[in-house]
Protein backbone atom coordinates (compact mmCIF):
# COMPACT_ATOMS: atom_id res chain seq x y z
CA UNK A 1 0.00 0.00 0.00
CA UNK A 2 1.85 3.04 -1.29
CA UNK A 3 0.41 5.82 0.87
CA UNK A 4 2.06 8.99 2.12
CA UNK A 5 -0.80 10.34 4.23
CA UNK A 6 -3.36 8.83 6.61
CA UNK A 7 -6.32 10.93 7.76
CA UNK A 8 -7.88 9.87 11.06
CA UNK A 9 -11.34 10.62 12.38
CA UNK A 10 -11.46 11.53 16.07
CA UNK A 11 -14.55 10.19 17.85
CA UNK A 12 -14.96 6.47 17.31
CA UNK A 13 -11.41 5.96 16.03
CA UNK A 14 -8.72 7.61 18.16
CA UNK A 15 -11.22 8.68 20.82
CA UNK A 16 -13.18 5.73 22.20
CA UNK A 17 -15.78 7.19 24.51
CA UNK A 18 -19.50 7.08 25.05
CA UNK A 19 -21.01 10.38 23.95
CA UNK A 20 -21.21 12.81 26.84
CA UNK A 21 -24.82 13.70 25.97
CA UNK A 22 -25.77 10.02 26.35
CA UNK A 23 -23.92 9.79 29.67
CA UNK A 24 -25.51 13.03 30.83
CA UNK A 25 -29.03 11.80 30.08
CA UNK A 26 -28.48 8.76 32.28
CA UNK A 27 -26.73 10.49 35.19
CA UNK A 28 -28.93 13.59 35.34
CA UNK A 29 -32.19 11.91 34.45
CA UNK A 30 -32.81 14.23 31.52
CA UNK A 31 -34.90 12.85 28.66
CA UNK A 32 -33.20 12.64 25.30
CA UNK A 33 -36.09 14.67 23.89
CA UNK A 34 -34.72 17.58 25.95
CA UNK A 35 -31.15 17.19 24.69
CA UNK A 36 -31.16 15.88 21.13
CA UNK A 37 -32.91 18.88 19.53
CA UNK A 38 -29.89 20.98 20.51
CA UNK A 39 -27.33 18.58 19.04
CA UNK A 40 -29.39 17.96 15.90
CA UNK A 41 -30.17 21.66 15.54
CA UNK A 42 -28.08 24.74 16.33
CA UNK A 43 -25.06 22.67 17.37
CA UNK A 44 -24.60 21.71 13.71
CA UNK A 45 -23.80 25.36 12.97
CA UNK A 46 -21.13 25.27 15.68
CA UNK A 47 -19.47 22.41 13.81
CA UNK A 48 -18.86 24.64 10.79
CA UNK A 49 -17.91 27.77 12.73
CA UNK A 50 -21.19 29.55 12.03
CA UNK A 51 -22.28 29.67 15.68
CA UNK A 52 -20.44 29.91 19.01
CA UNK A 53 -21.07 26.92 21.27
CA UNK A 54 -20.84 28.90 24.51
CA UNK A 55 -23.46 31.35 23.32
CA UNK A 56 -25.99 28.91 21.88
CA UNK A 57 -25.82 26.25 24.59
CA UNK A 58 -26.36 28.62 27.53
CA UNK A 59 -30.19 28.84 27.21
CA UNK A 60 -30.44 25.05 27.16
CA UNK A 61 -28.55 24.31 30.37
CA UNK A 62 -31.37 25.16 32.83
CA UNK A 63 -33.62 22.72 30.94
CA UNK A 64 -30.91 20.09 31.39
CA UNK A 65 -30.76 20.56 35.21
CA UNK A 66 -27.26 22.05 35.03
CA UNK A 67 -26.64 24.33 38.03
CA UNK A 68 -23.22 25.76 37.14
CA UNK A 69 -21.91 27.90 34.28
CA UNK A 70 -21.23 27.15 30.62
CA UNK A 71 -17.48 26.77 31.04
CA UNK A 72 -17.94 24.11 33.71
CA UNK A 73 -20.37 22.21 31.51
CA UNK A 74 -17.98 22.21 28.54
CA UNK A 75 -15.07 21.17 30.75
CA UNK A 76 -17.03 18.21 32.12
CA UNK A 77 -18.06 17.29 28.57
CA UNK A 78 -14.56 17.46 27.14
CA UNK A 79 -12.96 15.67 30.08
CA UNK A 80 -15.52 12.87 29.94
CA UNK A 81 -14.76 12.25 26.26
CA UNK A 82 -10.99 12.44 26.78
CA UNK A 83 -10.49 8.70 26.30
CA UNK A 84 -7.76 8.17 23.72
CA UNK A 85 -6.99 4.70 22.38
CA UNK A 86 -3.30 4.22 23.08
CA UNK A 87 -3.06 1.51 20.43
CA UNK A 88 -4.03 4.03 17.75
CA UNK A 89 -1.58 6.56 19.18
CA UNK A 90 1.24 4.00 18.96
CA UNK A 91 0.23 3.10 15.42
CA UNK A 92 0.28 6.75 14.36
CA UNK A 93 3.79 7.12 15.71
CA UNK A 94 4.87 3.97 13.90
CA UNK A 95 3.39 5.23 10.63
CA UNK A 96 5.25 8.51 11.05
CA UNK A 97 8.51 6.61 11.56
CA UNK A 98 7.78 5.00 8.21
CA UNK A 99 7.51 8.34 6.38
CA UNK A 100 3.69 8.45 6.53
CA UNK A 101 2.21 11.78 7.60
CA UNK A 102 -0.82 11.49 9.89
CA UNK A 103 -3.56 14.11 10.20
CA UNK A 104 -6.73 14.46 12.22
CA UNK A 105 -9.82 15.11 10.09
CA UNK A 106 -12.76 15.70 12.40
CA UNK A 107 -16.16 17.32 12.76
CA UNK A 108 -15.63 19.54 15.83
CA UNK A 109 -16.67 22.94 17.08
CA UNK A 110 -13.88 25.36 17.97
CA UNK A 111 -13.67 24.88 21.75
CA UNK A 112 -13.30 21.11 21.67
CA UNK A 113 -10.89 21.47 18.76
CA UNK A 114 -8.63 23.54 21.00
CA UNK A 115 -9.09 21.09 23.88
CA UNK A 116 -7.99 18.27 21.57
CA UNK A 117 -4.96 20.25 20.46
CA UNK A 118 -3.72 21.22 23.90
CA UNK A 119 -5.21 18.97 26.59
CA UNK A 120 -5.39 15.75 24.60
CA UNK A 121 -1.98 16.23 22.99
CA UNK A 122 -3.17 16.04 19.40
CA UNK A 123 -1.16 19.11 18.40
CA UNK A 124 2.03 17.19 19.09
CA UNK A 125 0.78 13.80 17.93
CA UNK A 126 -0.51 14.74 14.48
CA UNK A 127 1.24 16.42 11.58
CA UNK A 128 -1.79 18.70 11.31
CA UNK A 129 -5.43 19.01 12.34
CA UNK A 130 -8.38 19.63 10.05
CA UNK A 131 -11.42 20.63 12.12
CA UNK A 132 -14.75 21.34 10.46
CA UNK A 133 -15.14 24.53 12.52
CA UNK A 134 -11.97 25.88 10.95
CA UNK A 135 -12.50 24.41 7.49
CA UNK A 136 -16.02 25.88 7.28
CA UNK A 137 -17.62 22.65 6.09
CA UNK A 138 -18.06 19.21 7.60
CA UNK A 139 -17.94 15.56 6.65
CA UNK A 140 -19.34 14.14 4.43
CA UNK A 141 -19.48 17.35 2.38
CA UNK A 142 -17.13 17.28 -0.60
CA UNK A 143 -15.86 20.74 0.35
CA UNK A 144 -14.36 19.34 3.55
CA UNK A 145 -12.23 16.78 1.74
CA UNK A 146 -11.31 19.18 -1.07
CA UNK A 147 -10.01 21.68 1.48
CA UNK A 148 -7.69 19.00 2.83
CA UNK A 149 -6.49 18.01 -0.63
CA UNK A 150 -5.55 21.60 -1.42
CA UNK A 151 -3.66 22.02 1.84
CA UNK A 152 -1.78 18.73 1.57
CA UNK A 153 -0.91 19.06 -2.12
CA UNK A 154 -0.58 15.26 -2.38
CA UNK A 155 -1.97 12.97 -5.07
CA UNK A 156 -5.30 11.55 -3.93
CA UNK A 157 -4.06 8.00 -4.51
CA UNK A 158 -1.44 8.62 -1.82
CA UNK A 159 -4.08 9.28 0.86
CA UNK A 160 -5.97 6.87 3.13
CA UNK A 161 -8.88 8.08 5.23
CA UNK A 162 -10.43 6.14 8.13
CA UNK A 163 -13.68 6.86 9.97
CA UNK A 164 -16.24 4.86 11.95
CA UNK A 165 -19.20 6.57 10.21
CA UNK A 166 -20.20 4.96 6.91
CA UNK A 167 -21.48 8.16 5.32
CA UNK A 168 -18.16 9.89 6.00
CA UNK A 169 -16.26 6.99 4.43
CA UNK A 170 -18.52 7.12 1.38
CA UNK A 171 -18.04 10.88 1.17
CA UNK A 172 -14.28 10.43 1.11
CA UNK A 173 -14.53 7.78 -1.59
CA UNK A 174 -16.75 10.03 -3.68
CA UNK A 175 -14.12 12.74 -3.30
CA UNK A 176 -11.61 10.34 -4.82
CA UNK A 177 -9.58 8.85 -1.98
CA UNK A 178 -9.19 5.41 -0.47
CA UNK A 179 -11.27 5.17 2.70
CA UNK A 180 -11.61 2.51 5.38
CA UNK A 181 -14.63 1.99 7.66
CA UNK A 182 -13.17 1.66 11.16
CA UNK A 183 -14.74 -0.80 13.58
CA UNK A 184 -11.93 -2.20 15.73
CA UNK A 185 -8.20 -1.71 16.00
CA UNK A 186 -6.89 -5.11 14.91
CA UNK A 187 -8.53 -5.25 11.44
CA UNK A 188 -7.37 -1.69 10.75
CA UNK A 189 -3.86 -2.53 11.92
CA UNK A 190 -3.78 -5.42 9.48
CA UNK A 191 -5.03 -3.13 6.70
CA UNK A 192 -2.21 -0.61 7.15
CA UNK A 193 0.57 -3.14 7.81
CA UNK A 194 1.91 -2.81 4.23
CA UNK A 195 2.71 0.82 5.09
CA UNK A 196 4.98 -0.22 7.96
CA UNK A 197 7.96 -1.41 5.97
CA UNK A 198 10.50 1.34 5.51
CA UNK A 199 11.84 3.07 8.59
CA UNK A 200 12.25 6.81 8.14
CA UNK A 201 11.78 10.09 9.94
CA UNK A 202 10.11 12.39 7.39
CA UNK A 203 7.11 14.39 8.59
CA UNK A 204 5.30 16.75 6.24
CA UNK A 205 4.03 19.31 8.73
CA UNK A 206 1.66 22.04 7.57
Amino acid sequence: MDKQVVLFDADGVIVRSELFCTHYQKTKGVAKEEILPFYHGIFQKCLTGKADLKEVIAPWLPKWKWDSDVDDFLLQWFEYENKVDQKIVDLIRELQKNAVSCYLATNQEKYRTQYMRKEMGFEELFDGIFSSAEVGSKKPQTEFYEFIFQKLNVDKNKILYTDDTASHVEGAKEAGIDAYLYTEFEPFHEYVKPMLKVVGSHRNII
